[in-house]
C-alpha cells in the first residue's frame, strides 16, 4: 500500500514544457513531483508581495504624496546659501 503525503493532481501543460521538465528532472535526479513542487514554491515566493504592492499603490494613488508647500519653504530656507 502506498501512502501519499501530499495532494495528487493532474495539470495540462504544453508538450515542449513537459519534455523540458522531464529532461531537467531526470538530469538532476529529481522526481517529477519534486521538480513541480519546487517550481511552484519558487513562483509563489517570488510573487508573494504582489498584492501588497498593488494595495499600497491604491492607497498612495488616493492620498497625495506631494510635499506641503509650507514645509517645502521651511526646508529650502534651512539649507545653507553656499554655492556648489
Amino acid at each position: 500500500m502506498v501512502i501519499l503525503l501530499g495532494m495528487k493532481t493532474a495539470i495540462s501543460i504544453p508538450n515542449e514544457t513537459f519534455d523540458a521538465a522531464e529532461h531537467f528532472a531526470s538530469s538532476t535526479g529529481m522526481s517529477r513531483s519534486e521538480l513541480y513542487t519546487k517550481a511552484v514554491l519558487e513562483y509563489l515566493n517570488k510573487h508573494k508581495y504582489i498584492n501588497i504592492t498593488s494595495k499600497l499603490n491604491e492607497v498612495y494613488d488616493k492620498a497625495g504624496s506631494g510635499l506641503d508647500s509650507k514645509l517645502h519653504s521651511m526646508q529650502i530656507s534651512s539649507l545653507s546659501k553656499e554655492e556648489w
